[in-house]
């Protein structure tokens, strides 16, 4: 009984899709109305003239193969596998300059002691760095900036 209940459907969609695509045929080479009033009715244009859209010069914001690095303030405790990290030299453990430059990653106390951190990756940089709001010719001038 079921094995006619299929054939019976099977062949009702097959009639329904055979049915489609008659319709789809008679449709395919038709355009409607309001296009061929519409392709009467514009005139052809000269093309418009080419446009530098690009930033200018001011407005550009170079890209991370144009710059030796990047730094960021990170005034919380870093805890890293479950241990606070603090400078090797000075035992400070908050108040840190966070530096990625060569997909490595630095800490610099507020006493200037620098020290490489290889838990942290530039993934990890990138997530928790917000937007560049300043770039500096000199590390010098940026560790200025951001008041070290």
């Amino acid at each position: 009984m079921f094995h006619r209940i299929r054939r019976r459907r099977a062949a009702e969609t097959s009639e329904l899709q055979h049915r489609s695509y008659e319709a789809y045929q008679r449709m395919a080479g038709q355009v409607p109305p309001e296009v061929e009033r519409l392709r009467t009715t514009q005139q052809p244009t000269e093309p418009a003239p080419a446009v530098d859209d690009f930033l200018p010069p001011e407005l550009r914001v170079p890209s991370h193969d144009q710059l030796d690095g990047r730094m960021m303030p990170w005034t919380q405790p870093i805890i890293l596998d479950g241990e606070v990290v603090a400078c090797a030299e000075c035992g400070a453990y908050r108040d840190w300059l966070i530096l990625s430059t060569r997909d490595q990653i630095w800490l610099r106390c507020r006493q200037g002691h620098q020290q490489r951190e290889t838990r942290l990756d530039t993934a990890w940089y990138n997530r928790h760095a917000g937007p560049a709001d300043a770039h500096h010719a000199t590390f010098e001038d940026c560790l200025r900036h951001l008041g070290h």
